[in-house]
């Protein structure tokens, strides 16, 4: 049996596995740096699949390294499984994980036939705490030659149109009053992100096609007859890469401080993690993982400007700046329905999603197989 009919069979013949931690993960959501469970479901799958499993690397409580192989060419899988707020797995976090978790049992066994050395990431928060930041900062991805993932989405895509994106909570702090009876005695915080929001809803008439601002309030206040004294938001500003993100960011802090000169009240802009930044695509890799996919019978259709609408933003981003990396999207046939809905959810845990986390893991690891036994691809990954 040739490798790629190898981690095939062991694909095919993890499947209870693999869609039992998938729809396990999927019942279970966990926010940002909460992904005890999910962590730990993975973790195990992949020591019973004979990886070496490390936990709570980084300083990070619920994050892994899996590791198979000791051969010179390391490669990196990436699995994702913290939820969103309120709506759980909208964005199929379940399925990356199984789809990584996946292929590194395909690839263990195989590993050092192939000269690799595999690992899985088990990568926490990938929803606005940069956990795969924090991994790349504190050293796991050293000597790592290229990664990988899959995302679910509404159609196939072989990469992930993608933006920088800096995510900040501003506090506004004024004075209660009686809103009644002695309402100039207040300065109303409540206010204060009132102006903020209007200067920011003026200011996207004058910002790139490219960059994307929006947030939530948090916190309003405690009473309508109490002058609110303590307001919260939280803010996403998006810029196609990194040097036009620092352009925009103090513009929109400028928004911010307006609210507070408005109301004479206090401001605090903190950030809620290092910036995530563009993504640079390795496109050789991209090709061998498009080949793999279709081989698989999975069918990628040319979106046109229409692709780029789907943009949004992942700290995988900042490990491909730093290590040749792809990130190709699993089509659930879910269109107009899309990531980031509760409608999502619902289909990151049907037959089709089901599919799309067992064909991301096979053509996970024929792109691993073929990157190992290709002369060109090998000698480029080590330079």
């Amino acid at each position: 049996m040739d490798a790629k009919a190898a981690a095939r069979a062991v694909v095919e013949g993890s499947e209870t596995t693999l869609l039992d931690l998938s729809h396990r993960i999927h019942a279970n959501p966990e926010l940002c740096f909460e992904e005890d469970q999910a962590a730990a479901w993975c973790a195990d799958v992949l020591t019973d699949g004979g990886l070496s499993v490390e936990a709570g690397v980084c300083d990070l409580p619920t994050a892994f390294v899996a590791t198979a192989g000791s051969g010179p060419l390391t490669i990196g899988i990436c699995a994702e499984y913290d939820a969103l707020p309120g709506v759980g797995h909208a964005c199929g976090h379940n399925v990356i994980a199984a789809s990584g978790v996946g292929a590194g049992l395909a690839l263990a066994a195989l590993a050092d036939d192939l000269g690799i050395t595999v690992k899985v990431f088990g990568t926490p928060a990938e929803e606005g705490g940069g956990g795969k930041i924090l991994m790349l900062e504190r050293g796991a991805f050293d000597g790592v030659h290229a990664a990988m993932m899959v995302h679910p989405a509404p159609t196939e895509l072989d990469h992930m149109p993608c933006l920088a994106v800096a995510h900040v909570d501003v506090h506004y702090t004024g004075k209660e009053a009686h809103a009644s009876a002695f309402p100039e005695l207040g300065r109303n915080a409540a206010d204060a992100l009132t102006v903020a929001q209007t200067a920011i809803g003026l200011l996207r008439q004058h910002i790139s096609r490219d960059a994307r601002i929006h947030g939530i309030v948090t916190h309003g206040g405690d009473a309508p007859n109490i002058v609110p004294a303590h307001t919260t938001g939280k803010w996403y500003i998006r810029e196609k890469t990194l040097e036009k993100l620092a352009e925009l960011e103090p513009r929109v802090y400028k928004c911010f401080e307006a609210g507070a000169l408005a109301t004479g009240c206090e401001y605090e802009i903190t950030p809620v993690s290092p910036p995530y930044s563009e993504f640079v695509h390795d496109r050789e890799m991209m090709a061998v993982y498009r080949r793999n996919a279709e081989d698989l019978g999975r069918s990628f259709t040319d979106l046109g400007g229409l692709a780029e609408r789907l943009a949004g933003s992942t700290d995988m981003a900042n490990v491909s700046l730093a290590v040749p990396s792809i990130h190709p999207m699993l089509g659930l046939d879910s269109f107009p329905v899309s990531n980031h809905q509760p409608e999502f959810a619902a289909f990151c845990a049907t037959p089709t999603a089901d599919k799309a986390a067992l064909d991301g893991a096979t053509a996970m690891a024929w792109t691993v197989i073929d990157l190992a036994t290709d002369d060109s691809h090998r000698s480029r990954l080590l330079g």
